[in-house]
């Protein structure tokens, strides 16, 4: 494939450099971070307009190089879209006397709210229509929906611009409109008060940090809300929940290492919140509660894959602490639901999930588990803390999404809804597998495949190669309209399993961070390198694809092992992990610092991040051809990051190969927002990935 390189865009230089710990660490695009970044993010026509104009330039080279694709763009978007039903809705959720879903029309973008009575019988009340609301708007996404306890309210958040700063706002249900209280910078979730006069919610500060815990009521304007709750140090997170019992609020601090729970009765708003267990660093904990104790999920006295206690609600301290299920290394406890006689729990041991069914009274258990090499499996949503009905979710790679409701009594389930695949979908055209890479240091990675039965496994197939390996984060083999238009054309796809997940426990994510971070990257390469020893590609012939801190990964794996991979798909990609992990202002560098490492303070963290991270590792020499993603507002990876990245690559890579970048100039983390929109997205990445493995 020839490809053109002239008239490329190319960012300006401004030499700019710092010194940490005696290391001269020279940045020669950092003026692409706006100096006003956190107005851009509230309001992005305050970008400046240098930047402004290179970003565009960016998007039009994009453009460009990929017009001969954009029938291909049209296809791919028209197949996918094809294989959505467009009128689609959820298992309506029993509630007191009514049922809870969400539905689309066809056409519609955005997802509506609505309920029934109990028994489905009656006309639907639309309670919230995401079409509607999106109107005039270049961006709109739902944050949360909470119903009050006499649903009469609903509590219900948007974000306007990507930028998840959520508007909290209070519809009346039987008027169909909202009161006057409008909050504004919130997290998005609310929980209300046991009598449904009030709610609890927190707050973004300046910097993004969810920090402050509110108590708002009804009619109040929100500068007189009550402050329950503020967390003093900025590496921690803080949001508010509630029991499944609705008995108790739930306010937890934590990051990816350490968490600390404060309660409140529902029933008695006004009280102080009472603390769990106080923290300590390396411990942590989510609380549920069932008749007069609290359960409690946690890692105390060495369970790192988990454990459930009980403790009374009079005294919750560690000292009262008993073991509900014991701690068994290997297996690791993903969560848990508390009903009325039930506890049940959703485990994963040698990277499969399963679900395991407790009574309470009796202590008796069983399992629930499927017989696919790979599969994911997953809780549905629940509303009532008084039942026998567990509802769940199975998929497979090749077997679409399937609803049950599980009798837990009786032990019968039936099915309630399956996928729908419009444009047909059979399962015995394809294969799914599990196998297992063998890592630079004789770990043994997860990977699941899915290809055609026709694809031929000879070396020849080009292969689609998806990896993560960050925060704990397990990718699921569960099924994806999406790539059935990859795999239809040829490609086979696989999904690495690597460390920095927990597939095969929390020793998996602990291997896979800090200070052992490269084993991450190494890991996916040794996936690539086995599937090639395999015969299901050839070397130079794989595409790979990561997103946020995925797209850290890729920029790691193009710099180490460019000539494995023919091309890189980078979204929202975490590329400049060094300067971000020194910048404290950041929305999520100080809560990031345990994941990482602090080269702040940290010389040797400095060293390791520096190792590896792509921003810094940047060679003259030839890269695979790259597409990236980037948004404007994004809080999370922030526009600056791909932008750099680009900038630098296009400076000193060598070759001819495509180095294009496409930045949202109107959403942030998630892309664009609307489910048809977002396909376009898909659609262009594909068509890169297909135009470079030359399938097209």
């Amino acid at each position: 494939m020839t490809i053109s390189i002239v008239n490329q865009p190319l960012a300006e230089k401004r030499p700019r450099a710092e010194t940490w710990h005696g290391y001269q660490k020279n940045d020669d695009y950092h003026w692409l971070k706006a100096e006003n970044w956190q107005q851009v993010m509230q309001d992005p026509s305050l970008l400046p307009a240098d930047i402004r104009s290179y970003l565009e330039s960016e998007n039009a080279h994009l453009e460009k190089e990929l017009a001969p694709t954009q029938g291909l763009q049209q296809a791919l978007f028209e197949e996918m879209k094809g294989r959505i039903k467009e009128d689609d809705s959820s298992v309506p959720a029993p509630d007191g006397a009514f049922a809870y879903y969400t539905s689309f029309i066809t056409g519609g973008q955005h997802p509506r709210y609505a309920r029934k009575a109990r028994d489905m019988s009656g006309a639907e009340q639309l309670l919230l229509d995401g079409n509607e609301l999106a109107k005039g708007r270049d961006y709109f996404r739902f944050g949360g929906m909470a119903i009050s306890p006499d649903h009469t309210r609903a509590a219900w958040s948007f974000d306007g611009n990507g930028a998840e700063f959520f508007e909290l706002r209070v519809r009346e249900l039987a008027s169909g409109t909202d009161a006057a209280d409008i909050l504004a910078n919130t997290a998005g979730g609310a929980e209300w008060a046991a009598d449904g006069k009030s709610f609890f919610y927190t707050i973004q500060d300046e910097n993004h940090r969810p920090l402050k815990t509110y108590h708002h009521i009804l009619g109040q304007p929100q500068a007189q809300d009550r402050l329950v709750y503020e967390e003093h140090d900025s590496g921690m997170f803080t949001g508010c929940g509630k029991t499944m019992s609705e008995r108790f609020i739930v306010i937890s601090s934590h990051d990816h290492d350490t968490s600390e729970c404060r309660i409140i009765d529902a029933a008695r708003p006004f009280d102080e919140p009472k603390t769990i267990s106080p923290r300590v660093v390396g411990r942590e904990y989510d609380v549920e509660h069932w008749g007069g104790r609290f359960v409690i999920k946690t890692n105390a006295d060495g369970a790192e894959d988990y454990k459930i206690v009980t403790a009374p609600i009079a005294d919750p301290s560690p000292m009262n602490w008993a073991d509900l299920v014991p701690h068994r290394p290997g297996c690791l406890i993903v969560g848990m639901i508390v009903l009325k006689d039930w506890l049940v729990r959703l485990e994963r041991e040698n990277a499969l999930p399963r679900i395991v069914v407790r009574n309470m009274a009796s202590g008796e258990e069983h399992t629930i588990a499927f017989d696919e090499e790979a599969y994911s499996l997953g809780f549905s949503e629940m509303r009532e803390f008084d039942t026998d009905i567990l509802r769940f979710t199975y998929s497979s790679m090749t077997t679409p999404a399937q609803v049950f409701d599980y009798n837990m009594r009786e032990r019968t389930r039936v099915l309630r809804k399956t996928q729908d695949v419009p444009s047909g979908h059979d399962p015995a055209n394809y294969v799914t597998r599990r196998l297992f890479a063998t890592s630079h240091d004789g770990v043994r990675i997860p990977v699941t495949l899915l290809y055609r039965k026709s694809t031929p496994i000879d070396g020849s197939a080009p292969l689609w190669l998806y990896g993560y390996g960050s925060y704990g984060i397990s990718i699921p083999a569960g099924f994806n309209t999406n790539i059935l238009s990859l795999v239809d054309r040829g490609f086979i796809y696989a999904i690495a399993h690597i460390r920095g997940g927990q597939e095969m426990g929390r020793h998996w994510y602990k291997d896979g961070k800090l200070e052992k971070k490269t084993n991450t990257f190494r890991d996916f390469i040794s996936c690539g390198e086995f599937l090639v020893m395999g015969g299901f590609t050839a070397r130079g012939h794989i595409v790979a694809q990561g997103g946020s801190a995925g797209g850290l990964l890729m920029g790691a794996v193009a710099n180490m092992a460019p000539d494995l991979f023919r091309g890189i798909v980078a979204e929202v990609p975490f590329v400049d992990a060094l300067t971000t992990m020194l910048d404290d202002t950041l929305p999520l560098t100080p809560p990031e610092w345990p994941e990482w490492g602090n080269p702040i303070t940290d010389k040797a963290a400095y060293e390791t991040i520096a190792s590896y991270a792509p921003y810094e590792r940047i060679e003259a020499k030839d890269y695979p051809h790259i597409i990236v993603l980037a948004g404007l507002t994004d809080p999370r990876v922030t526009y600056w990051e791909p932008a750099k990245w680009v900038a630098k690559l296009r400076e000193l890579k060598t070759g001819d190969n495509l180095l294009l970048l496409k930045t949202n100039m109107g959403a942030g983390h998630g892309g664009a927002s609307g489910r048809f929109d977002r396909l376009k997205e898909v659609a262009i990445i594909y068509a890169f990935g297909l135009k470079v493995a030359e399938l097209v």
